[in-house]
């Protein structure tokens, strides 16, 4: 098994040269899946986690999250950064100790995001840089490389204001976060505007805007994709329809795209540590 050190090291380094994909599991079988198809990083999806254990997002409590980051930690050899919502909590003391918390469950990255879910509102720059910064600060306190990745949430609750998202990333960047991420940035040449505003590298969220590829992503030098939900909503597509042929017609055509045992328990090997 590797050290968390280990873990945080390779994390970073990712970073540094190329774009890698960093999906999200729900759960430590999902972790283990996909460790064992080849990805070399893992990210917590808030909707995804909270969906499996039958609540919606923003429902899961910090004690819930870090406990099921505490499970997904020691059961894959990769490293493992967490969605940690707004830090679960609005001061940016709460943030720095949701970070330390984050630390010693195991993980070597998280996200804090300027949305607040209690007033369904963002914060202002102001707020949102202060609390980047605490949680920047504790994790910079770390015996290892821990990220910080800070989020603008505005094209994600339907503010499509450009300039005012790459003032926050720039808040953020001068705040000390590691890396950058808007959620939902509506197209290519949007991705490329932000990045000609910023150094820090910048997380995508996948799928990309107009089915835009991996590689094309990377061609304009974007360094991280990530997929938040969608793997966990695309196998609650999967149930949902099978249920509905099981329901309407009594046949089990969804059988054919069962994952075959072999194969399955390949991949739960190869993802073991």
């Amino acid at each position: 098994m590797k050290t968390q050190t280990e873990k945080a090291n390779a994390f970073k380094q990712l970073h540094e040269s190329g774009c890698f994909v960093f999906p999200n599991p729900w759960d430590v079988g999902s972790a283990r899946i996909l460790a064992g198809l080849g990805f070399k990083a893992l990210a917590t999806t808030s909707q995804g986690f909270a969906n499996a254990i039958g609540v919606q997002d923003y429902q899961i409590t910090r004690d819930q999250k870090l406990d099921h980051c505490r499970e997904l930690c020691a059961g894959t050899d990769l490293p493992v950064a967490a969605d940690l919502e707004n830090g679960y909590g609005h001061s940016p003391e709460t943030c720095a100790e949701t970070i330390r918390l984050a630390a010693e469950a195991g993980l070597i990255g998280g996200s804090i995001e300027d949305y607040n879910p209690e007033a369904d509102a963002i914060y202002t720059i102001a707020e949102a840089a202060d609390r980047v910064r605490a949680a920047v600060e504790a994790a910079n306190a770390q015996p290892f490389p821990f990220l910080i990745t800070a989020r603008s949430e505005n094209h994600l609750r339907g503010i499509t204001d450009l300039k005012d998202t790459i003032a926050r990333l720039q808040a953020f960047q001068e705040a000390g976060a590691h890396v950058l991420y808007a959620p939902f940035l509506p197209s290519l040449e949007a991705i490329k505007t932000v990045l000609s505003e910023i150094d820090r590298p910048l997380n995508v969220l996948g799928p990309a805007p107009a089915g835009h590829t991996v590689s094309q992503l990377e061609a304009i030098g974007v360094r991280r994709v990530s997929l938040g939900s969608a793997l966990h909503t695309t196998i609650l597509g999967a149930l949902v329809s099978a249920g509905e042929e099981l329901m309407e017609t009594g046949s089990f055509g969804f059988l054919k795209h069962m994952l075959p045992g072999a194969r399955r328990d390949a991949l739960l090997e190869a993802g073991t540590p």
